[in-house]
């Protein structure tokens, strides 16, 4: 019965079928196959509904709002234009800044794509105006929008707190330093790239003492309210003063505020259209979650769990052979499958192993949610390449290719990440 339900798993998104309709598909094939197994379509019906009644999920929908508004309202461009003007002459002084936007902007959405498409369009364009190779910039843009998913908030978080019952809070304040570790290791690279390649020091200085007439003062007040973004959202979190739910709800009245009053890029009559894209986006991740939760509760109730604990335990002994393992497992489905429901799924079968090993499920989150968020840039799925290639029209393949050496900055950053637990605990 479990190798029908796989089966029927892997064929449907081999041929392209929506992942939500994929999962549900192999949820029901186990009653199909087994008429006396109790999970048939009433419960799976049942089940999905269940699944979206839950408080914290109200966060992801909300948190995506946020980070169109503040997409529409030009908050990206504020953030980049403050760190452009400290490290704008510094040798790799832009592609950092570009970084250290995606770090910052990542603490708005929550989201890899949306981090991509905010920073990129706004990035791009300037970068390769100022003389740098535009697959460089690109691939450079599209792995640092993994950031989005590590820093908080991080809706992958969100999702995996929620499959897990760990505190959601608490996942968002271990993702902090494990996000700038992997910000730190991408900035090394850009730096080594631009020393080897050189840079237009001529337009670069023009660009930077153009932004520099602003004088620090002006600057400052044109940036400070979107610099004070992630500071209300996570400073709430962090200060106990409101859940990860109401400060994604803080955050869309925020982002309306800086928005419509502040800044004045964003209209009264834009509010449709930035709706309309949330629904776009929300919706089919809230199926993907019904369907992926039903998934996960068939395959505890086929104790596959269980079966894949011990045929892990039984055949390697060693802790740091387990993690990679598991490791290289998790990359190689974040190149195949979206990031819910590959969270939904694999968290039931993997959580009881690292308990088992003493690993603790905090670490065990950032690790998961570091390894698909690798996947954002690979192949066949690589959701950032999408983005980045649909803003740059450069083919996919060939942004991926220069994107090789940022993602082997990601995976050094993420063996640190795994074997130092503290980097993830040190906060909570």
């Amino acid at each position: 019965m479990t190798a029908a339900v796989f089966l029927v798993f892997v064929v449907t998104l081999f041929i392209g079928v929506p992942i939500a309709i994929a999962v549900g598909s192999s949820a029901l094939m186990a009653s199909i196959v087994n008429p006396v197994f109790p999970a048939n379509a009433n419960f799976v019906f049942r089940g999905m509904i269940t699944a979206l009644d839950t408080y914290v999920l109200l966060a992801v929908p909300m948190f995506i709002l946020s980070g169109v508004i503040m997409a529409r309202g030009g908050i990206s461009q504020k953030l980049f234009d403050f760190f452009a003007y400290f490290v704008g002459k510094k040798t790799a002084g832009l592609p950092i800044a570009v970084i250290i936007t995606c770090l910052f902007y990542g603490a708005i959405s929550g989201s890899g794509p949306a981090t991509v498409a905010a920073v990129g369009s706004m990035s791009i364009p300037l970068l390769v105006r100022l003389g740098y190779d535009r697959d460089f910039v690109t691939s450079m843009v599209a792995v640092a929008g993994g950031l989005g998913v590590i820093i908080p908030p991080s809706i992958p978080f969100i999702i995996y707190g929620l499959s897990s019952n760990v505190s959601v809070g608490s996942l968002f304040i271990a993702g902090v330093i494990p996000g700038l570790l992997i910000g730190f290791f991408l900035m090394i690279y850009a730096y080594w790239y631009c020393k080897k390649h050189g840079e237009d020091k001529e337009k670069l200085f023009a660009n930077c003492d153009e932004l520099r007439s602003q004088g620090f003062i002006g600057l400052l007040k044109s940036s400070f309210f979107a610099l004070l973004t992630p500071v209300i959202v996570l400073g709430g979190i962090y200060g106990g003063v409101v859940t990860p739910t109401e400060a994604a709800d803080i955050s869309v009245i925020y982002a309306l505020f800086v928005s419509m009053f502040v800044y004045r890029t964003f209209k009264l009559s834009d509010i449709p259209d930035a709706l309309r894209e949330t629904a776009k986006t929300a919706a089919p991740v809230m199926l993907v979650v019904a369907t992926a939760t039903v998934f996960g509760r068939v395959l505890t109730m086929m104790q596959t769990p269980q079966f894949v604990a011990e045929l892990i335990v039984d055949n390697f002994s060693s802790k740091i052979v387990v993690l990679l393992i598991v490791n290289l497992f998790l990359l190689f489905v974040g190149m195949i499958m979206d990031t819910t429901p590959a969270i939904l799924i694999l968290t039931p079968i993997f959580l009881p192993i690292m308990a088992g090993l003493g690993v603790d499920p905090i670490h065990f989150g950032v690790i998961m949610v570091v390894n698909l968020a690798i996947g954002f840039v690979t192949p066949p799925i690589g959701v950032n390449l999408f983005v980045a290639s649909s803003m740059t029209k450069i083919p996919i393949l060939r942004i991926a290719k220069h994107a090789v050496p940022f993602i082997i900055a990601f995976l050094l950053a993420l063996v640190f990440i795994t074997f130092i637990p503290e980097l993830s605990l040190a906060l909570i």
